[in-house]
């Protein structure tokens, strides 16, 4: 009987020790990897809330996109709106009948910033007087602005202020008044301009080649960003990425 009872109290052990093992969860992750899939989770988040990317896919062709308002200074009119370029979605300044001392600009109305990294890329069209185009920021209204542009035309990028309705092209860092750089050929064919804003320091870019800086004081607060055309240049945007430093 005591053997019986051995026996029977050695099996009933091993199957409590079969079921608690059966029965086992995964262990969780120690605080150490906890930490540091929170540390990944968080720098997914910033990196996309810091970086908007604007491509006009979703918007309809012929309007003109929710949040976006369009300005223009002179004789004539503008005509913003998204259009087809082969298949893929752009916004685009469309009004060609514009005389020369004619500006057409469009900016986000729901962003604004002081500091920031602007790309996008930019096609000229047609335009007798002018072509091209490029970035406006710390737009405050029409005729209070920074820009710079891309003319195929002339095949050169400046930067200017515009003050009261007066523009002005700004000298570069150890070059001084040469209006703007020079640049290869650009044809009207797709180009990449690049512009970083800190501070009172502007460096600008052209297909990843940095082209110059400029340096200058007259609007130090935070505005609206957006294109800004010439005259009669017909141009196409896209590509639109705003990184706030």
């Amino acid at each position: 009987m005591k053997t019986t009872a051995k026996l029977l109290l050695s099996t009933l052990a091993l199957v409590s020790i079969m079921l608690a093992c059966g029965n086992s969860k995964p262990k969780s992750n120690s605080p150490q990897e906890q930490e540091v899939k929170t540390q990944e989770q968080t720098s997914d988040n910033i990196k996309s809330e810091d970086i908007l990317k604007i491509d006009f896919e979703n918007n309809k062709r012929g309007m003109l996109p929710e949040s976006w308002l369009e300005y223009y200074a002179g004789e004539g009119g503008t005509e913003w709106k998204v259009t087809d370029d082969n298949g893929n979605n752009v916004i685009a300044q469309l009004s060609s009948d514009n005389p020369n001392s004619h500006f057409n600009i469009v900016v986000n109305d729901s962003i604004v910033a002081k500091d920031m990294t602007l790309t996008a890329r930019l096609k000229g069209v047609t335009g007798k007087y002018d072509q091209g185009g490029g970035f406006v920021w710390r737009f405050t209204d029409k005729n209070n602005y920074y820009v710079v542009r891309a003319n195929p035309l002339e095949d050169n990028i400046v930067l200017y202020k515009v003050e009261n309705g007066k523009r002005t092209d700004l000298p570069l860092i150890g070059e001084g008044r040469t209006y703007g750089a020079k640049v290869e050929p650009m044809g009207n064919t797709w180009h990449t301009l690049k512009l970083i804003v800190k501070g009172n320091l502007f460096t600008v870019f052209l297909d990843a080649k940095e082209l110059f800086k400029v340096q200058d004081e007259t609007f130090k607060n935070e505005g609206k960003i957006g294109f800004w055309t010439k005259a009669d240049a017909v141009t196409y945007f896209d590509d639109f990425e705003i990184e706030k430093h």
